[in-house]
């Protein structure tokens, strides 16, 4: 099945030192562009993380701090990078909750600003745990009857996103294939206003904590009453991308 596509969309999956978005590092990414008119490439990096790589996620995806010592850095490819997916909508598979979030917050830190309202997030894993919740290996042999060979390698994982909502479209009726309408029941992304959720739109459109003793208060309103709470936010192990709503925000208020 070919998706209807309004804009070019890009599946894409991370490798990683580990799963702390704050402080972890990507090791490897994989990115497969859909073109509107059905046209695809894949294209795969590995990535200098500038830090060791721990036993525990090497066990994972099997990358070494040696297989990456001679790589690119992140930042030395993020403006490369950020091009090729320029004017492109998002899918993975449990991208919304960790590798949207990690892309973003490595662009960040390359100085490379990430609008997460320029672009639609389609996370197969959500369709899928709706439908029949499972993992990705268990998803590939169940959608397309395939077995899931070198699990955790970037490329692999991204193929087979790529074909498990193809087959997705085709098993279920109900499901529309536009990615608007996708991303609207399927991104998880419609009410956060920062990509780790920490802040969120309540039903009225105001901004409001999703964590912590203000959760459920609106941030403008925390900020006023206790100005302390910005510096132990940005003094915190907060993403990047969390400081940069919670300012905008602050700056918002202050009338600058």
């Amino acid at each position: 099945m070919k998706l209807n596509l309004k804009n070019p969309i890009v599946f894409f999956d991370l490798e990683t030192t580990g799963i702390n978005i704050s402080r972890d590092r990507i090791v490897e990414l994989s990115f497969l562009k859909i073109h509107p008119n059905g046209e695809e490439e894949i294209k795969s990096k590995r990535v200098n993380p500038e830090m060791p790589i721990p036993a525990e996620s090497t066990a994972i995806h099997g990358i070494t701090d040696e297989d990456v010592k001679d790589c690119p850095t992140f930042k030395q490819i993020a403006k490369s990078l950020a091009a090729q997916i320029e004017g492109c909508d998002l899918a993975g598979f449990n991208s919304n909750r960790f590798d949207v979030p990690m892309l973003a917050e490595e662009f960040l830190r390359a100085g490379i600003d990430f609008d997460m309202g320029k672009r639609k997030f389609i996370d197969v894993q959500i369709i899928y745990h709706k439908k029949e919740p499972r993992t990705l290996a268990a998803a590939y042999k169940f959608y397309c009857d395939k077995e899931l060979i070198d699990a955790h390698s970037a490329e692999a994982d991204t193929i087979a996103t790529y074909e498990i909502l193809k087959s997705q479209l085709e098993r279920y009726p109900d499901l529309v294939n536009d990615i608007d309408e996708l991303s609207k029941e399927f991104g998880s992304f419609n009410n956060n206003v920062d990509f780790a959720g920490r802040i969120v739109l309540n039903d009225k459109g105001v901004e409001v904590f999703n964590f912590g003793k203000h959760r459920g208060k609106p941030v403008a309103d925390v900020l006023k009453r206790e100005p302390s709470y910005y510096s132990w936010m940005m003094d915190g192990d907060f993403p990047l991308n969390t400081k940069q709503v919670i300012t905008k925000i602050r700056l918002r208020e202050m009338g600058q």
